[in-house]
């Protein structure tokens, strides 16, 4: 068999669990993969700009690390010699970490965040460090590339993890972090037609992960599958005495994330919240998955959903005057190198006052509680990700100024849940009519991942859109 291959899936398009497989039955070897996915990289990515740094020589010596580990009979787990890629807010040692902005373009961190840490002790291999927006807001950096959706080039491909979403998609790593401060692990998953967890808030360590805004800020996994997501979860999560606002979190059992069967459990779904000026595309896609999870078992009920619209406007006072605080070292004395669209919200947070900030809070606690009831008597809450498709957009726009055209509706699904910090599963359920991926969430109690993730993943084993691929 070819080394770089696993029947006819080419390696690069290969789940954790099957490349796995190949090393511990001596058909490949971490070196070969790894060199595979900087070659795929090398002739795709000029197109799909989701790299701002190939790590390629530090990757490839993890590789002959973890190579000769094997060979010696040590054993790291599921991710021994796997090649992710990570957002570049993850602090890198020695490695530049600029977070899609100009004022940090130099920023090379002594350290390594908990996340890469973690990961590197699980024996995943970095690719390198992944291209977003800037300050992981909803506008780029002149300095820095856009990546383009590879479904589309043409179309979103999310904020503010882009170049995540991207590089998963496209087969240029195997999984990657994301962060989600409104819906920047979600926005891109859905674009670009990924499996992204949203943790609970506190599962995993937010230090050495540049801030966006602290009280909302999540870090989590992006890949191909639901399986895969949970092993990169399992591995980085848990307490972190360098963060402290992490929580103990239980063991994810991927026994229990492939049990299909969803029988004795509530699934709660509310058309009210899922329908209102949604997308009818998108409404018909997630009214199927509903049908699915019956037939894997599942109790489906109509809950009511408080209508969480008048809310959303408080997330623009919180985030902006969080990325003020963030940033004010360098704004406004070096708002010049800020590109138009973070520049113009960090303005915004220069501007909310004490007062602003108190009422935001209180309106963010308030719809925390209406969100808790509508989820007393179900087990999770099925939804849709996006209220449209991934628009269209070109470089022009996604440099900026920052603009109000979408509102703040086109985060009903998202913002909700970082306020209040419930975990969530994106995967996609289909695509619109002209090609473009759907997507679904799948939102738990606090801590319970691997409830949402057995939920997720009875579905992909029950329909196969996780198998398309944008290109080959």
């Amino acid at each position: 068999m070819d080394k770089t291959s696993l029947g006819k899936e080419p390696i690069h398009y290969a789940s954790v669990m099957d490349i796995a497989a190949m090393y511990r039955e001596d058909s490949s070897d971490p070196t070969t993969v790894t060199q595979h996915f900087i070659d795929r990289i090398a002739k795709l990515d000029n197109e799909y700009q989701s790299y701002a740094t190939l790590m390629s020589d530090r990757a490839l010596a993890q590789a002959e690390t973890l190579g000769s580990e094997l060979a010696q009979g040590k054993d790291r787990g599921p991710l021994h010699g796997i090649p992710i890629a990570v957002k570049d807010l993850c602090s890198t040692n020695g490695i530049k970490t600029m977070g899609g902005t100009e004022v940090l373009a130099e920023n090379f961190p002594s350290f390594d965040s908990t996340v890469v840490e973690r990961l590197t002790n699980a024996g995943a291999i970095l690719l390198g460090k992944l291209n977003l927006t800037e300050g992981a807001m909803g506008g780029y950096n002149p300095k820095r590339q856009v990546p383009k959706n590879p479904w589309d080039k043409s179309r979103w491909s999310g904020s503010s993890s882009s170049g995540s979403g991207v590089a998963t998609a496209a087969g240029l790593c195997v999984a990657s972090l994301g962060s989600d401060t409104g819906g920047s692990i979600r926005f891109p998953s859905a674009a670009c037609g990924v499996v992204g967890i949203k943790p609970t808030y506190g599962r995993v360590s937010r230090y050495g992960v540049l801030d966006l805004a602290e009280s909302l800020d999540h870090v989590g996994p992006m890949a191909r599958s639901v399986e895969d997501a949970a092993l990169i979860l399992q591995a980085i999560s848990g307490l972190d005495d360098k963060d402290k606002t992490t929580i103990t979190s239980p063991y994810l059992n991927l026994a229990n994330i492939q049990n299909h069967d969803l029988s004795g459990l509530t699934i709660g779904y509310a058309a009210s919240y899922s329908e209102s000026e949604i997308n009818p595309e998108t409404v018909s896609l997630v009214r199927s998955v509903l049908e699915v999870l019956e037939e894997a078992g599942a109790h489906v009920v109509n809950i009511d959903f408080p209508n969480v619209d008048p809310y959303l406007p408080a997330w623009t006072t919180i985030c902006s005057a969080e990325a003020y605080q963030a940033h004010k070292d360098f704004y406004p004395r070096q708002e010049h190198k800020y590109g138009p669209w973070f520049r113009g919200w960090l303005e915004t947070g220069y501007r909310v006052s004490t007062e602003d900030y108190i009422q935001a809070s209180r309106t963010r606690m308030h719809c925390n509680g209406l969100v808790a009831r509508a989820f007393e008597n179900i087990d999770a809450l099925v939804c849709p990700t996006l209220v449209n498709f991934p628009w269209a957009v070109d470089d022009s726009i996604s440099y900026g100024p920052m603009d109000d055209a979408r509102g703040t509706k086109f985060q009903r699904f998202t913002v909700p849940f970082d306020y209040n910090g419930y975990p969530s599963v994106t995967l996609p359920c289909g695509f619109s009519n002209s090609g473009l991926p759907a997507s679904f969430q799948v939102v738990g109690k606090p801590l319970k991942e691997e409830l949402i993730c057995r939920i997720a993943n009875s579905y992909q084993s029950l329909t196969s859109w996780q198998t398309s691929k944008p290109i080959e």
